[in-house]
């Protein structure tokens, strides 16, 4: 029997527990079944409690007062720790049927999706290539205000195109608290953003001296003093990210806002197709369900 579930990963401050918040309550709203899980041994204030707390295995607090390890370190440790005890997520989520979705809430640490074979590990083990066979898709959140400092929204987009690698799941990247940023880029300029251009560090508008320092740029030695400090290795940086990105092309963005119930309803379409749960879902007749408040043989 399959089982259905997504991994919500993304930076620290991007929103997962709060996208997880709003689609539990969009899932309740709809009458639909969901089974939510924390991996984030650090969080402690949750708007819904989850059905399964890696807390209840191990806590960073714990770890790093016990092995006197610092919070990435003691994240590392926890998340070694859960990969020695896959009993503890086996036993919870064996039992659901492919009427769950499970929702998984994962620390904001980007180094366990990116270059550390942690998450992917865990990920094998939940999917149909370990004991679980979960259809899983992974989302990434980057906050939208990243869209004002270009070079950060690059790199954030880069983040999420590795993980997409590493972890080899169907993957949904989301630009969340789009509420920030109504009425400071408009619907031409956001287009841009969805879908990463290039050309968008050539107008930075935060970079005022952009075409001074790329005409002095020209054939210098990145790594010197004089290129450093007057920010040219930067730029150039920049601009080899974008054009990794740009040459991959495997990045795009959905928008979300989780004040807006439709917005979260949109994500979790996308998320459901690329799952494909509704089709394993049992057809239904189209009055099962209603009482009719006749008898066989009563009808009139």
């Amino acid at each position: 029997m399959s089982k259905f579930g997504v991994l919500v990963m993304g930076p620290a401050g991007a929103g997962k527990s709060t996208f997880c918040s709003a689609l539990v309550q969009h899932l309740r709203n709809n009458k639909r079944s969901c089974f939510y899980i924390n991996l984030d041994p650090a969080a402690e204030d949750f708007a819904y409690e989850p059905d399964l707390d890696i807390k209840d295995l191990i806590s960073l607090e714990d770890v790093m007062e016990e092995m006197g390890l610092g919070p990435n370190g003691g994240l590392i440790y926890c998340f070694e720790f859960l990969l020695e005890n896959l009993d503890f997520l086996t036993e919870a989520i064996d039992p659901l049927t492919e009427e769950y979705l499970i929702i998984i809430d994962m620390p904001g640490q980007i180094e366990l999706y990116t270059h550390i074979p942690i998450v992917p590990t865990l990920v094998k083990h939940l999917t149909r290539f370990g004991a679980l066979n979960v259809n899983l898709c992974a989302t990434y959140l980057l906050e939208s205000t990243f869209m004002i400092d270009r070079a950060k929204y690059f790199a954030g987009t880069l983040s999420a195109m590795s993980a997409m690698i590493m972890l080899e799941v169907p993957h949904v990247n989301i630009l969340s608290k789009m509420d920030l940023v109504k009425g400071t880029v408009s619907k031409r300029e956001l287009k841009r953003f969805i879908n990463p251009d290039t050309s968008l560090l050539d107008d930075d508008p935060s970079d005022t001296n952009a075409a001074i320092v790329s005409a002095q740029d020209q054939g210098a030695d990145p790594s010197s003093a004089g290129s450093v400090m007057a920010g040219g290795s930067f730029k150039r940086l920049n601009r080899a990210v974008a054009q990794l990105i740009d040459d991959y092309s495997m990045v795009s963005f959905l928008q979300l806002d989780v004040q807006d119930e439709d917005s979260v309803g949109a994500i979790l379409s996308y998320i459901d197709d690329a799952i494909q749960f509704h089709e394993a879902q049992e057809p239904k007749e189209p009055y099962d369900g209603i009482e009719t408040g006749y008898e066989d043989g009563e009808m009139s």
